[in-house]
């Protein structure tokens, strides 16, 4: 709604009437991050629960703004970072706490331990209720749990991104985490609407990702052909079926599909409703990885 996408950030109306949809829906987890804007996203929200804070599960992100020398860019879990941020966070959400407080990214400079450590100080203090995690690898989850227990991780889960299913997933379960995947539509790719690199929008920041790249895109259209013959077999539209294929992993999941309208909106809410056969489960769990890295810079990603 706010940045990264072509018309991010252009419509606030149409953003809040989404939302508003949302909660009337059911559907009451709201994500958001101080990146993201940076800021403004976080006052979207913010104008748009208030007076509905009772219905909205709130989660927001910190640690890829720096607060210690002034607000800049960069990989900062630090916990006098942290405080700044998580309190810059309340005060733009209008909330006197924040349900699920992540770490954006892993800061290799700053030990998982100290990060989680007054994590939990600030759950004693009441300012947040849970902790999580974006992106960690193995050995960051398992240390950071036996800190402070660690309630979800978010990290990039779909159909055309399911390396978690290696060793991250596993690991959840044995510890109890709960898994939230974001871009679980691949970035807009399943829904089937992009073909060609050429649609993409100055600004958009997919233009620079390696699987929208043009012989990449080209190569990953087979992933598209797949979800649309599923679609087709079960009277659906493809982000329903890539929707619907994710929440059938396990009731451990909660993905969260952004969208700025409220027709998509209504559309991704639909998936819940729709159960795939083992037929067309198989199919899907069949589909080969696509080509291209995840992002053009993978360095931020805990290994």
């Amino acid at each position: 709604m706010s940045a990264y996408y072509a018309g991010a950030g252009g419509d606030d109306a149409e953003s809040i009437r989404t939302i508003h949809r949302a909660l009337d829906l059911g559907v009451t987890f709201l994500d958001t991050a101080e990146i993201y804007g940076p800021y403004r996203n976080e006052e979207l929200v913010g104008r748009a629960i208030a007076g509905r804070r009772d219905e909205v599960v709130l989660a927001t992100k910190f640690g890829l703004i720096s607060h210690r020398d002034g607000d800049r860019p960069g990989l900062d879990s630090s916990p006098a970072s942290l405080r700044t941020a998580l309190d810059g966070s309340l005060r733009r959400l209008g909330v006197e706490h924040v349900d699920l407080y992540y770490q954006h990214r892993v800061d290799p400079d700053t030990p998982i331990e100290d990060t989680v450590g007054t994590l939990g100080e600030l759950v004693a203090a009441g300012k947040i209720r849970h902790i999580g995690l974006s992106e960690a690898g193995v050995e960051t989850i398992r240390r950071a749990h036996a800190t402070h227990p660690i309630t979800a991780l978010q990290t990039e889960y779909s159909l055309w991104s399911r390396e978690p299913e290696a060793e991250i997933l596993p690991l959840l379960r044995e510890l109890g985490i709960g898994f939230v995947p974001y871009s679980p539509l691949g970035r807009g790719f399943l829904t089937g609407q992009i073909r060609s690199a050429d649609q993409l929008e100055a600004g958009d920041f997919r233009g620079g990702n390696p699987r929208f790249a043009a012989e990449a895109l080209a190569q990953n259209l087979r992933i598209v052909a797949e979800v649309e013959a599923v679609a087709g077999e079960a009277e659906a539209t493809p982000a329903q079926v890539a929707l619907a294929w994710l929440l059938a992993q396990g009731d451990d999941l909660a993905p969260i599909p952004g969208t700025k309208r409220v027709s998509r909106l209504e559309e991704n809410a639909a998936a819940d409703a729709l159960v795939l056969t083992p037929d067309q489960l198989a199919r899907l769990d069949a589909i080969e990885p696509p080509a291209g890295d995840r992002y053009a810079d993978m360095s931020t990603i805990d290994r």
